[in-house]
């Protein structure tokens, strides 16, 4: 079974999120969507309910685990034994940080491999720091987040007027 971990900090989990685990899920026979802690960042929502946003937006999906992890991904990819770690590649500003990001990985982890999947064309613009930007002077959301987790989403974020 090849086991793949499409990993980040889903501080909201977006549209893109969902079609990049969407589309690994239709290449690998196994997906884990690995919640991680982002120490550069401040989170809005703990992992806790990260995990559960990410459970309710990609209900449809067989094949997918979805976990929260702290450490080292290259250390979890070993424990749980994943071939490739699956990254979405907006821009070439993305490309270079992740092309960074996979070369540590590889020297900490040999044998693990990354994936790049070019986001859709409709989703390029997005990342969560937009939607919560967006959220936060009550801008419409709805084009950015599952319609499942976008109330929960506004109600966290949205301005408190």
């Amino acid at each position: 079974m090849r086991t793949v971990i499409c990993p980040g900090s889903f501080d909201p989990v977006t549209l893109g999120h969902v079609d990049i685990v969407t589309r690994a899920a239709a290449m690998f026979d196994h997906v884990i969507v690995a919640v991680f802690v982002n120490l550069s960042k401040k989170p809005s929502f703990t992992m806790d309910e990260r995990i559960t946003l990410l459970q309710k937006a990609l209900i449809g999906v067989k094949n997918i685990e979805v976990v929260g992890v702290n450490g080292l991904l290259a250390e979890y990819a070993k424990e749980r034994d994943a071939c490739a770690v699956v990254k979405g590649l907006r821009a070439v500003s993305d490309f270079e940080y992740e092309f960074q990001m996979s070369l540590t990985n590889k020297k900490l982890n040999p044998e693990l491999e990354t994936v790049f999947l070019t986001s859709r064309a409709e989703y390029m613009y997005l990342s969560s720091s937009i939607v919560k930007q967006v959220a936060m002077l009550d801008g419409d959301i709805t084009n950015f987040v599952p319609q499942c987790i976008h109330g929960e989403i506004k109600e966290r974020l949205g301005s408190k007027k």
